[in-house]
């Protein structure tokens, strides 16, 4: 793979006609050029193979929908959910120094700690805290990430969702 330097503006237009989050430059780039690549070089551009990666399901369309920070986070927790639902409640270890994160009911979150806020993961029997810092939001995606089989990189991106 070879490296190339582009101005500023060249590299705003390639990233305004991303797709889909994650999506290399490379990618955007047969496409506005309208270049075929063999399969295998597209392949291994993918983040993870796998059909079931949130990276195949959230657009950037998707997250420039919800303005809240507490709105992105719900969704983007709900789409782990729907792409890994029959290991989720992996993140059920997952905890604080002094509270739960998450939990299948409510309650149990409200009695885990003070001003909790507890939510409901949208399309899912799980809840989550919501009174924390966005720092703390990113440290949470990354550690469920981690705990449903990302790679420290792709939980990184991620992360980086929010």
């Amino acid at each position: 793979m070879k490296r190339i330097e582009v101005e500023d503006d060249v590299y705003a237009y390639i990233a305004s006609h991303t797709q889909q989050i994650g999506e290399s430059a490379s990618t955007i780039l047969r496409r506005l050029l309208n270049i075929d690549g063999d399969a295998q070089a597209v392949a291994e551009a993918a983040p993870i193979a796998t059909s079931d990666s949130i990276f195949n399901r959230i657009t950037v369309q998707d997250m420039t929908i919800e303005k809240s920070v507490v709105g992105r986070f719900l969704y983007i927790l709900s789409t782990l959910y729907r792409c890994h639902s029959d290991s989720f409640e992996k993140v059920l270890g997952i905890t604080g120094r002094d509270r739960q994160y998450f939990a299948t009911s409510e309650q149990a979150l409200l009695t885990s700690g003070n001003s909790t806020n507890p939510k409901p993961i949208p399309d899912s029997p799980f809840w989550v805290i919501t009174n924390t810092n966005t720092t703390k939001k990113k440290s949470m995606l990354t550690q469920v990430a981690k705990e449903l089989g990302y790679s420290a990189a792709d939980a990184e991106r991620i992360r980086e969702f929010l």
